[in-house]
């Protein structure tokens, strides 16, 4: 199996650059993920995000995540586990408004450090919506402007831990998934893997590198490109020791924004436009309210429910 696309940002800015922009476009349309390296956010920063969101699992989540697994009985099971994940979680949002303040349980310093974080992650998101706005032949900004609702774009984080797993035959730390949205920025942990996609019928191991970004792309940036970047399969493997530190960050479509083919790249043959549009025309919310419910199940039926039901243009057979 060829290697894990990482890309060094840095080769951008020389001569470089048309080979870098050539890997960003192979990762795109072969893998759906890729790992970057530096991508302007400090080591510094990171450390410290690191730190302190191990500190408050430790504090504030392991021993009621403990307590929930032994309450559900999932220490001693013996069958695959399908309806359950081996991991603790919160959320924080921050576009169109943050809610950090109203979490309970963080410190100070903890909250700040997410703050900050945030803004650079979201400046990193739109860098690279630009980058790839390039590598498809639209214009600057367009892939900003399409997941923009009324309220511009959405932007949270998901802060999971993956403790260790007595039966990680039988539980997964987080079932195969497509992600709902347009980019997504994963901090993860260094030492701890985990995380595998899946690409030509094989699971392949995302690698754990120090003070890396990995990328991916949700749904909508399937939907946007056509079909020419895809959002693949994903989970996480529970192991029996470590614990797997995942900071996801998701920039996503505005609940109102209208999502559909960005039209240079729809086929144009004769004047039937219509039939040459592979994916849906739908509003990201109603995509949203679908997907809460079918996370775990195979996307190409959330588009084709979304063509039947959101009255806003047909969808063709590629």
């Amino acid at each position: 199996m060829e290697n894990f696309p990482v890309i060094n940002l840095e080769k951008l800015n020389g001569e470089e650059r048309g080979a870098t922009m050539e890997k960003i476009k192979d990762a795109c349309e072969n893998w759906g993920f890729f790992e970057l390296l530096n991508h302007g956010i400090s080591h510094e920063l990171m450390d410290a995000v690191e730190r302190l969101t191990k500190e408050h699992y430790k504090k504030c989540m392991e021993q009621r995540f403990k307590q929930l697994m032994a309450s559900k009985g999932l220490e001693g099971v013996q069958a695959e586990v399908h309806d359950m994940d081996w991991e603790s979680t919160f959320h924080l949002r921050h576009l169109p408004y943050s809610n950090i303040s109203e979490i309970p349980d963080l410190q100070e310093d903890y909250r700040k450090i997410m703050k900050e974080f945030a803004v650079k992650l979201e400046k990193l998101a739109e860098e690279l919506l630009e980058l790839l706005d390039e590598n498809l032949g639209l214009e600057k900004g367009y892939l900003k402007k399409a997941l923009c609702g009324s309220k511009g774009p959405s932007f949270g984080t998901k802060v999971s831990n993956y403790p260790p797993c007595p039966k990680p035959e039988l539980i997964k730390g987080l079932r195969a998934h497509t992600d709902a949205g347009g980019i997504i920025l994963l901090f993860q942990d260094d030492k701890v893997s985990g995380l595998q996609l899946l690409k030509d019928g094989h699971w392949i191991d995302v690698p754990p590198m120090r003070h890396s970004i990995v990328i991916n792309l949700g749904d909508q940036l399937e939907v946007i490109t056509n079909g020419k970047y895809k959002s693949v399969l994903h989970r996480v493997i529970a192991q029996t020791d470590g614990n797997r530190m995942s900071i996801a960050s998701f920039y996503n479509p505005g609940s109102d924004a209208v999502i559909y083919p960005a039209p240079a790249l729809v086929e144009k043959e004769g004047d039937d436009e219509e039939k040459n549009h592979v994916y849906p025309k739908f509003v990201f919310d109603d995509y949203m309210k679908l997907y809460a419910g079918l996370k775990f199940q195979a996307k190409e039926p959330r588009f084709e429910a979304m063509r039947a039901t959101s009255g806003l243009g047909p969808i063709a057979s590629a």
